[in-house]
């Protein structure tokens, strides 16, 4: 495997090792038929026997572990490992789940299509880059944080374990997803995230920047959504920019599409009228791979042999995207099995004994104490006794993107492990009401058993089976079984909702379905099958065990009490569904309360994908701590970190928020003006980003700069003494923020420029420094569309988390003064505002270019574009486009300084891609520096200005 064929100058030049990779793979290209290189457009491309070229597929799933394939050594979440803010350690996972990766290629049988379609891929779709914007998102358990610059450092770190150090070969090839601007599922195909210049520049690309120019990522995933109004998989900020930051790395990019995003440009989103059109689209933006209509490839590779045809594509075209697949494929590899320094793995690396391991260790740096009145480590010499209750009290669950759980150390029983050496015990209670449901109409009992109920939030409840231990769900003939061991599947059909019909008589309804169950009165089948209320059968609920009491007595009778709550990942926010709100689930927060009124030693412990408001938990208990649901080692982990084996060391990758506050809109993307993340949310928090505590006391001091100024192109350094004041050993996160002073823009409250976590012996000092380039102070500057460093004053600020400032160094940035956007003679694109007020960002072709509407037509909406130089202006010419309609007419006002200075007429123009240029002159010349405003009213479309002078 080390050393090259004597006969390789005999071999074919795309197998011969010896030469430059672009040559093999242009001959390889050169040597395939025109039919051959379309059919590897397709996600599953087939072999070329004659070529000895074997087939490929794109894409095996491993945000977390290897996932979808069998049973694979499960990680925390990404959320997870997120908040480890642990670089090493998240490189350490994705090397495990790189190599177990490599031996599910080589020793097991594809769990996807037959092995004629190729073994299971060595393209790792991992990991997620999409910012944790909204806490209310359905996936918010594949992302690592709110903040840029952390998800960036994570996912590099994940990326560069993925793909290995080997210097030719890549033991994966790691994809990023989902590019771009993608945090709703809710009609996630059809809506548009909104972005304007500074919120892509400054927060949504700049996760997948770094990343992508450190050639860490081999290629990257389009998503969903259309951003600005146009779908992510023509968008041309593929080329523009991800394929723009690969160039340094001298690898291009190997894009693929999201599963049946192709053709959702069709239907559902209706934005081209053929899917050859859109395909052809599709490719000509940079989408190499179409994974579309899965195995049948047949119907993909028709429509783009139809684009060429028509003219829509050309073979340049193809051969683009084909080079790229064939580029990643030479680099696993695949062309040179004598030389790839990974074919030696073996099967006894899935979950080796070094992987568990590595599980346990993950699970407890990323686990989080986000408050402690003293309880916590809990002295077991002192508390023998500790009851374990909650729905999430000794269960593990998979997510949609993990792998099977090769064995399930829950809490409880991670606990009675830990505590049984010292003559511990541990009570776990599931704190679940057992009931019984019996027909009115038969007065038979439903599934002939007793059902324990957990609430889930939202009204969806699951119903588990007292004898076998198995879920109710709705079978494909509507009716009801208790048959599933557990919840891990596309359709959930497990949730209920059972609504009150009356003194101890409810109505069992489907979510899946939203029909009511009925009774056939002749047989007494029960079926899933009532549209309304009126027809659905009425059954007596009768309560076996009271959860609640049982629960009561077990935490009255211990010495500390364990609560375990938070969500089941494939229930109420998931993919394609978001969560409607941050509440914990009513049920749960009733048993919290009534646990910790009997016993006042209450520890919560939230398992879950996202946040939740918790705060009554925050006032009245004296110790909570999150973890993201942590993969097969969480109970020995978590049992570690409560009784003080090992130090919470983690912190939040994402702002928790308050109950009472009122979170922005899902789909307002504008984080600046909505005031999203700690960047620039207004109110106060439950818990801040980054916040974490320590079971040791970790102090900051003798803060220093290199140098008090620095140019617009230089950089300073930051060095700060970190000591350990404790008597344990522990860690912390240094986190270093950046705050711009009396800035001409809305500046974010701070930026997180840096952080390191350090791990300190009691009473060790530790020296660190932080190189800060200017660049860390930069802004998006709309008014010459590139990144600028302004003169002036900032802050550079040690803290423990956004709102715990610990040390606040103050910097200047020395430079010339900006001057005020000069802009007559010159066209203004619309989007490059400064603010807004109920715009709506759209697309302004189907191929590039944005433009701006009025959120409601029938409202006027404004831009405004501070400090303007309109010296000489005498005319204004504007770009519209108006399809028509019943709104009246329409027309644009100019304002300067507050006055308004023309009013332009809005033709129509018949269709929302035709543009025409109209122009009016100023009521009188302009002098001077102004703010202007431009205040749409009607139907219409804006995509740019231009004042023009006299003459």
């Amino acid at each position: 495997m080390s050393s090259v064929p004597v006969s390789a100058a005999d071999l074919p030049a795309f197998r011969n090792p010896t030469l430059a990779p672009r040559k093999r793979v242009d001959d390889l290209l050169q040597r395939l038929t025109l039919d051959e290189r379309l059919a590897m457009l397709h996600q599953y491309a087939p072999a070329v026997p004659r070529l000895g070229v074997g087939p490929f597929r794109t894409g095996s799933e491993g945000l977390h572990g290897v996932s979808w394939l069998g049973v694979a050594t499960v990680f925390p979440q990404a959320v997870g490992l997120g908040a480890s803010w642990d670089e090493d350690l998240v490189r350490g996972v994705a090397e495990a789940v790189s190599t177990e990766l490599r031996a599910f290629h080589y020793h097991r049988s594809p769990a996807v299509g037959s092995p004629e379609r190729g073994p299971n891929s060595l393209q790792a779709w991992a990991p997620v880059l999409n910012l944790l914007r909204d806490p209310r998102w359905g996936r918010n358990e594949e992302g690592y944080s709110e903040d840029p610059v952390h998800t960036a450092r994570v996912g590099e770190a994940f990326c560069w374990g993925l793909s290995g150090d080997h210097p030719a070969y890549l033991r994966t090839a790691p994809v990023l997803k989902h590019f771009l601007a993608y945090n709703n599922e809710d009609d996630r195909c059809t809506t548009s995230s909104g972005v304007r210049p500074r919120v892509l520049q400054e927060y949504d690309l700049a996760a997948f920047r770094p990343v992508v120019a450190s050639g860490a990522a081999t290629g990257a995933m389009a998503a969903y959504n259309l951003v600005n109004g146009r779908p992510c998989h023509v968008s041309p900020l593929i080329e523009v920019e991800l394929r723009r930051w690969a160039r340094q790395t001298g690898h291009e990019l190997f894009v693929v599409s999201d599963a049946e995003a192709p053709s959702n440009l069709v239907d559902p989103e209706h934005y081209f009228d053929d899917h050859a059109e859109g395909h052809a689209a599709a490719l000509k933006a940079g989408i190499d791979n179409f994974t579309d209509h899965g195995e049948d490839s047949a119907t993909v590779i028709g429509r783009l042999r139809e684009a060429l045809d028509r003219g829509l594509i050309e073979e340049v075209d193809v051969d683009r995207a084909v080079r790229r697949q064939l580029e990643v494929r030479l680099r696993l590899g695949e062309f040179d099995p004598e030389l790839d320094p990974y074919t030696g793995i073996g099967p006894e690396v899935i979950d080796s004994p070094e992987h568990r391991s590595l599980a346990r260790r993950a699970a407890a740096e990323s686990t989080v104490l986000l408050k402690n009145d003293g309880l916590l480590p809990i002295d077991a010499a002192r508390a023998p006794r500790i009851a374990v209750i909650g729905p999430l009290a000794d269960t593990l669950f998979e997510d949609w993107y993990s792998g099977t759980l090769p064995y399930r150390v829950g809490i409880a029983t991670g606990l009675a492990a830990a505590l049984g050496a010292h003559g511990g015990e541990v009570v776990p209670v599931e704190g679940a009401d057992r009931i019984t449901l019996r027909s009115r109409t038969t007065g038979e009992l439903l599934g002939k058993s007793a059902f324990d109920v957990t609430d889930w939030g939202g009204g969806a409840t699951t119903l588990r089976a007292a004898d076998t231990g198995r879920l109710l769900s709705l079978q494909d003939d509507d009716g009801l079984a208790a048959g599933q061991d557990v919840i891990k599947s596309w359709f959930i059909k497990e949730t209920f909702r059972i609504e009150p019909d009356g003194p101890d008589t409810v109505l069992l309804r489907s979510v899946f379905t939203g029909r009511y169950a009925a009774v056939d009165p002749t047989d007494g089948r029960v079926s899933v099958t009532a549209e309304s209320a009126e027809d659905a059968e009425r059954w007596q609920r009768e309560l076996v065990r009271d959860g609640i009491a049982e629960a009561r007595a077990a935490a009255a009778n211990a010495d500390v009490a364990v609560v375990v709550l938070g969500n089941h990942p494939l229930i109420n926010g998931r993919e394609t569904e978001d969560r409607a709100d941050i509440d914990l689930p009513e049920g749960q927060e009733e048993l919290l309360r009534a646990v910790a009124e009997a016993r006042p030693d209450t520890a919560l412990v939230v398992m879950s994908s996202y946040p939740y408001a918790l705060d009554w938990a925050d006032e009245h208990l004296p110790a909570v701590v999150w973890t993201s649901h942590g993969g097969q080692e969480t109970g020995h982990a978590l049992a570690a970190v409560l009784l003080g084996g090992a130090e919470p060391a983690g912190r939040l990758p994402q702002t928790w928020y308050r109950g009472d506050d009122p979170l922005p809109a899902p789909l307002d993307y504008d984080i600046i003006k909505a005031g999203w993340t700690y960047q620039y949310h207004r109110g106060a928090t439950l818990y801040p980003f980054g916040h974490g505590l320590s079971y040791t006391d970790v102090a900051y001091r003798d803060p220093r700069l290199s140098q008090p100024s620095i140019g617009p192109d230089g950089a300073v350094d930051l060095t700060v003494t970190v000591e350990n004041r404790g008597r344990r050993v522990g860690s912390d996160v240094v986190q270093v923020y950046v705050r711009a002073l009396n800035a001409r823009y809305e500046a974010p409250r701070l930026r997180l420029a840096d952080f390191r976590k350090v791990r300190l012996e009691p009473g060790e000092s530790r020296e660190l420094t932080f190189r800060l380039p200017a660049e860390r102070f930069a802004h998006w500057d709309v008014a010459t569309g590139a990144f600028a460093v302004d003169p002036g004053g900032y802050e550079v600020v040690v803290a423990r988390s956004a709102e715990d400032e610990v040390l606040v160094v103050p910097l200047t940035v020395t430079g010339a003064a900006p001057t005020p956007r000069a802009i007559v003679g010159r066209s203004v694109q619309a989007i490059d505002f400064d603010d807004h007020t109920d715009i709506t960002i759209v697309d302004a072709t189907r191929a590039d270019g944005d433009a701006v509407t009025p959120t409601d037509p029938g409202q006027p909406a404004t831009l405004l574009f501070r400090e303007v130089d309109l010296s000489g202006a005498v005319r204004v010419e504007v770009e519209t486009a108006r399809e028509g309609g019943e709104t009246g007419p329409a027309r644009l006002d100019v304002r300067a300084g507050g006055r308004v200075v023309a009013e332009v007429g809005v033709p129509v123009t018949g269709d929302r891609y035709a543009w025409t240029t109209v122009a009016a002159d100023l009521a009188a010349p302009l002098d001077g520096v102004h703010d202007l405003s431009l205040t749409l009213r009607g139907d219409y479309r804006l995509s740019s200005f231009r004042f023009g002078a006299a003459g």
